[in-house]
């Protein structure tokens, strides 16, 4: 009944925006292009504001040419659902999770390494010099080009009962993982059970005690409502995992360099305000944490840290994936 009911919804999608596409491929009709953009996240979140950042320089940038309609809160299917969409050329764009992309694009799954990056500057020194634009690019093969990376901070363990102050503190516990092979072996790694869940099933989950927790960044704690139901916020912030805007090759062949080039720079403009608004909302989600009376800890990070070696020990056998951690770790 799921997968039906995912057919059918990608069915109806695709027919919706391939009559859009009609209409605005015909200059007799309309003078400018639109660009669907689905995503998962509410609209309170700060990388929806940085698409709403993307959206407005986009339409200064293009004077009206180039239009961005945001489909947010997983309107149009999951991350994976929305992915596709973007491969057949239903969707223009999207923003996952670079674990999402790692599915369709391997190289990705360098960014989910647990404790990979010393700490945001040294993340974003990489994500925005030749490794990030290399990554970005390399889905193109798989017709997904990426066009920027967004905040997404750093993930961390929240619990229905008790904090996680050391990975043994996780046996036992059922923990909600994204659809994602390394996050997965992270949790089991660390001691836990790694339960993969659609987002938008995770709340529920956590009321019936269906799972005993989840991990994830601040704002997403937050305007998910998580922090209604678990109480122990523990950062030990073990994986720094960005998000990443996409554009389907199908669509981006569609556009004249010129437009490729208003695109790309809105969406390199976006970055900047997204940052702000990221820290911003980290600031204003600590607040409501702590008037929510959920209780907040700081582990020692080194037994995690040595817990998780073992992902980054495998992946470094492949010799591609071997050299872009070299570059990683060497800037």
């Amino acid at each position: 009944m799921q997968v039906y009911k995912s057919l059918m919804r990608k069915l109806v999608v695709t027919i919706g925006v391939l009559a859009c596409l009609g209409l605005y491929s015909c200059s007799e009709i309309t003078d400018h292009k639109t660009l669907f953009f689905a995503h998962s996240l509410p609209i309170t979140h700060p990388v929806h504001k940085g698409i709403l950042a993307m959206q407005e320089a986009l339409y200064e940038k293009s004077g009206g040419k180039l239009q961005i309609k945001i489909f947010p809160d997983g309107q149009l299917g999951t991350e994976r659902e929305v992915l596709e969409l973007l491969q057949i050329g239903s969707v223009a764009m999207t923003k996952v999770s670079a674990a999402s992309m790692s599915s369709f694009s391997p190289e990705y799954r360098v960014l989910g390494v647990p404790y990979l990056f010393r700490d945001s500057e040294h993340m974003f020194g990489v994500l925005e010099g030749p490794i990030g634009k290399e990554l970005l690019e390399g889905g193109s093969e798989y017709l997904l080009r990426g066009l920027c990376f967004y905040d997404a901070g750093s993930r961390s363990f929240y619990t229905l009962d008790g904090f996680i102050k050391t990975p043994e503190d996780l046996k036992g516990k059922k923990i909600r993982v994204m659809n994602d092979q390394m996050a997965v072996n992270m949790v089991n790694d660390l001691g836990g059970s790694a339960t993969p869940m659609a987002y938008g099933e995770l709340y529920t989950a956590l009321q019936q005690r269906v799972v005993d927790g989840a991990e994830n960044n601040v704002p997403s704690f937050v305007t998910s409502n998580h922090y209604e139901v678990c109480k122990f916020y523990t950062l030990d912030q073990h994986s720094m995992v960005p998000d990443v805007v996409v554009v389907g090759t199908k669509f981006w062949d569609t556009l004249s360099d010129l437009e490729k080039g208003w695109l790309q720079d809105a969406a390199d403009d976006s970055v900047k305000k997204q940052k702000i608004y990221w820290q911003e909302t980290v600031k204003e989600g600590m607040e409501i944490l702590e008037k929510a009376n959920v209780q907040i800890y700081n582990p020692d990070k080194s037994p995690f840290v040595e817990k998780t070696k073992p992902i980054l020990e495998e992946l470094m056998q492949d010799p591609k994936m071997k050299k872009i951690i070299d570059q990683i770790n060497n800037q």
